[in-house]
This record gives structure tokens, C-alpha cells and sequence, in this order.
């Protein structure tokens, strides 16, 4: 990530996600402001952080990763969402790797300025109550998702959580072939059976394999297909 040296834009970020009241104004002069691109790993299961992240633009995928390599898809977050709240409680290691979706922003403050705070303490745990609570919630759907619905729900519900249909989303026409191993960890599922999902959806026209790349024919059969299942 790197860092933008532009107080006036870290101000309106704290404005526009109503930040101000939580954090002391000690607090505020110690916090910047980063852009981070698309693909990037923002944090890494397994390694140590010292900086709590509020993601104020774009959109970054959490998703865990077995001893064996295997990987399996937690969620996707957009604005406002933190990253490093369970660490800084806990005082771990990170959980699960963050990667980015698209382009964005983040504002990054040290746990120390945050353990040390002096002054709205109680604003700040209200806050942060609020945000690992509906943390627990998204980690729970995401996890009865990949248990109890078949692959082509899974697949769906991943395409649908990059979607422009979505405020603050984006929408992937186009997916490299080389990508569906990796999507058929995150989704929980096997590649040979993701590909007879990607075939079947392909006869009805819903997405359409082309060149080594995968289309979206589709977005609002996908989106019915879905059925409000979204990793987020």
C-alpha cells in the first residue's frame, strides 16, 4: 500500500463514514491514508499487524487457507469495513488473508494510539462491539453457504458479490480459466465439478466460455440464481 499525503482527503473520508465522534482528535493526527491496487494482499494469514484498517473505498476479499494450501472463501467487504479489529483484541496473528478486489482507500491507525486513547474509549468499543458483531453474522452465512447450498448457488452468489448491482461492487465480465482452481477452493468445491457447474449454467445461457476466459451472458438470471446469497 501507499501512502497519500492529503490530510483534507483523510478528513472527508472520517466525515463521509461518520467517524469523527469515535476516535480522539490525538487519535486523528496519528491516522493516514492509504491506496492499495487491485490484487494486492493488504494483510497475510499468519503475520503480525500493528494497524487497525476502515476501508473507505473499493472492495477486498477474506478468505482462509488450510495447512494442505487448501483455500476457502470467508466473505467479500466493502465500505466501511475493518480489518484488523479481531487481532487488535485478541492480540493474534492474522486470521484470514485480505486481498483486494479492486482499487481503493484505507485509513490506517496504530493499535498503540488506539490502546492508548484517553479520550473516547467507550465510543470506539461501541463501535468496534458493532463490527465484529456483524462480522460473526457475515462469517456465519458465508460458511451455512458453502455447507448446506449446491455449487451452482456458490458459484453465483460469487459472481453476484462482485457486481456493479451492488452499491460499491464491481462486476467481473471476464475470468481467466486459470482462476477457477482458485475459485473452486474459495466456493468449496472440487475444479472437475466446477466446470461441469460452468458447462451447465453455459447451455442455459447464463455465462459462456470463450477463448480461455469466462463470460457473463446474463446478470439477472445469475442474480435469480443467486438468490440473495451474496459473500458479503
Amino acid at each position: 500500500m501507499k501512502e497519500i499525503i492529503n490530510k483534507n482527503q483523510l478528513i472527508e473520508c472520517l466525515e463521509q463514514f461518520e467517524l469523527n465522534s469515535i476516535f480522539s482528535e490525538e487519535v486523528k493526527s496519528k491516522m493516514s491514508l492509504y491506496h492499495f491496487q487491485e490484487g494486492e494482499i493488504l494483510c497475510l494469514k499468519g503475520e503480525e499487524i500493528q494497524h487497525m484498517y476502515f476501508l473507505v473505498k473499493g472492495k477486498v476479499k477474506i478468505f482462509t487457507t488450510s495447512p494442505e494450501g487448501k483455500t476457502l472463501i470467508v466473505r467479500f467487504k466493502t465500505p466501511l469495513a475493518v480489518i484488523g479489529d479481531v487481532e487488535y483484541v485478541k492480540k493474534t496473528e492474522v486470521f484470514n488473508t485480505v486481498e483486494a478486489v479492486s482499487e481503493g482507500l484505507v485509513i490506517g491507525v496504530h493499535f498503540a494510539e488506539l490502546r492508548g486513547m484517553a479520550t473516547n474509549q467507550i465510543d470506539f468499543l461501541k463501535f468496534l462491539l458493532a463490527i465484529v458483531t456483524e462480522k460473526f453474522y457475515t462469517e456465519s452465512h458465508a460458511t451455512s453457504l458453502n455447507i448446506l447450498y449446491p455449487v451452482e448457488i456458490r458459484l453465483a452468489s460469487y459472481l453476484m458479490s462482485l457486481s456493479i448491482e451492488r452499491e460499491g461492487s464491481l462486476f467481473y465480465s471476464e475470468m481467466q480459466t486459470s482462476k477457477l482452481m482458485d475459485i473452486a477452493d474459495l466456493i468449496g468445491t472440487s475444479y472437475r465439478h466446477l466446470n461441469r457447474v460452468i458447462h451447465k449454467l453455459s447451455k442455459e445461457g447464463i455465462i459462456q466460455r470463450k477463448k480461455g476466459s469466462l463470460y457473463i451472458k446474463d446478470i439477472q438470471r445469475l442474480k435469480k440464481l443467486a438468490d440473495g446469497n451474496i459473500y458479503e
